[in-house]
């Protein structure tokens, strides 16, 4: 995360020390590198350069309004997976017509709202979500361009939780069944087959069950194009891993490597079945733009000594933060500005009344109460997992941009979570 440096001792967003954002805006607090996300959404968009491809953020990762635009102003489509997150989308200033809509349970007010702004294509994952899509279509007038998320049964290697390409996972449509449900598709008057889509999963650090998917993708396109149906797009999806700092960890493909393999086999194939015919290349990378874009703040409240365990008790939580209780996610913690000596073994943990309210276990730190540490690579699956348990505001969150600092989402207070509740009288 080299957006964070240590300058003079101290941690840094960019040019501004983390204990003055602390201390104007309080703790726990989102921070946010405008710089760190530019140069990963630009890693993929300069290995994209003079190809035709669109790059669709996963917003899921992080939807702050903030991150939207500034990524729709560098040209990037999006992923979505709700109504809700379309309307963020248009409030961001985002294009529609770079938008695909991903989800296995989109509701008829879902596909209502998507076609009413003309969205780019629908990735539709099972045959009665066609025949819906078809229907709520005609009742509108309108043509639903869509492609078939087709599951490759292929292993991704990571947590289970974030697995998706697997015939026991709920997403997609099963390889052996894609090509009926093509027919199907290509057979309903509403609908217009554009593409294929393929997700297999999150945190890969590995390319190759991407690659091993996109064969099974290129067998199914020519499959498809023998019987007249002619795909115009190809969705490779995300899932690419960032680095946390685990110790042993594996490092990540890097995206030009990886880009660079994808197109390579691509261009080939093309090249000899298709006399060179482009298709548009799509992707869905979301962890990997924004993983490693932001750290969350926090202060110590407490470092309370126990018979088998040292608890270092600071004021963000697993509402805050979900990842760790969820996935038992292993997250890099840091000091903000690091002591020396009479260092100790930690659990950091939160002030919710669960016992799975854990941050991190086994960590060395020398801190006193009071202090600051920084959760890394938080920018992915913090803010938009969080939640209101134990009536506790969500955090702050701040975009840096050199020494600018922005406020992009107040803290939420107490009055803030029951406004839209009533007493019955």
């Amino acid at each position: 995360m080299s957006h964070f440096p240590y300058q003079d001792g101290v941690m840094h967003a960019e040019g501004t020390p983390l204990p003055a954002i602390a201390e104007q805006f309080g703790t726990p607090t989102y921070v946010y590198s405008k710089a760190a996300l530019l140069e990963n959404f630009d890693s993929y968009a300069n290995a994209c350069s003079g190809r035709e491809a669109l790059v669709c953020y996963a917003m899921k990762a992080n939807s702050n309004l903030a991150i939207l635009d500034i990524l729709a102003r560098r040209g990037a489509g999006f992923d979505i997976v709700s109504g809700g997150e379309l309307l963020r989308v248009l409030a961001a200033g985002g294009d529609p017509a770079k938008v695909i809509f991903s989800g296995v349970g989109k509701s008829v007010a879902e596909m209502r709202l998507a076609l009413s702004h003309d969205i780019l294509c629908f990735n539709v994952e099972s045959i009665p979500e066609l025949h819906r899509l078809n229907d709520v279509a005609a009742e509108m007038g309108k043509t639903a361009r869509v492609s078939l998320r087709v599951n490759p049964n292929v292993d991704a290697k990571t947590h289970p939780y974030i697995a998706t390409g697997l015939k026991a996972n709920k997403f997609g449509v099963a390889f052996d069944d894609a090509l009926a449900t093509y027919r199907t598709a290509a057979s309903l008057p509403h609908l217009e087959v554009a593409g294929i889509d393929c997700h297999i999963g999150s945190q890969l650090l590995d390319d190759a069950p991407l690659l091993e998917a996109l064969d099974k993708l290129i067998e199914l396109i020519d499959t498809l194009g023998h019987e007249g149906i002619v795909l115009h797009h190809l969705d490779i999806g995300g899932g690419l891993g960032i680095c946390y700092g685990e110790a042993g960890e594996a490092a990540p493909v890097a995206v030009a490597d990886y880009l660079g393999r994808l197109f390579e086999k691509i261009d080939a194939w093309r090249a000899a079945r298709y006399d060179g015919a482009p298709i548009k290349v799509i992707f869905e990378p979301g962890r990997s733009i924004v993983g490693n874009v932001g750290v969350l703040l926090t202060r110590i409240e407490y470092l309370k000594p126990g018979a088998t365990k040292n608890f270092c008790v600071v004021d963000a939580a697993m509402n805050d933060l979900m990842r760790p209780a969820l996935y038992q996610a292993w997250m890099g913690v840091q000091s903000v500005t690091p002591r020396v000596g009479n260092a100790e073994n930690y659990d950091v943990v939160g002030p919710v009344c669960e016992s799975g309210d854990w941050l991190a276990h086994d960590r060395v730190l020398s801190a006193h109460a009071g202090d600051l540490l920084a959760i890394m690579s938080a920018g992915a699956y913090g803010m938009t997992m969080s939640s209101n348990y134990n009536t506790r505001g969500r955090a702050a969150e701040i975009m840096v941009d050199g020494d600018q600092v922005h406020v992009i989402r107040q803290r939420e207070n107490p009055a803030d979570l029951f406004a839209l509740e009533s007493l019955i009288k």
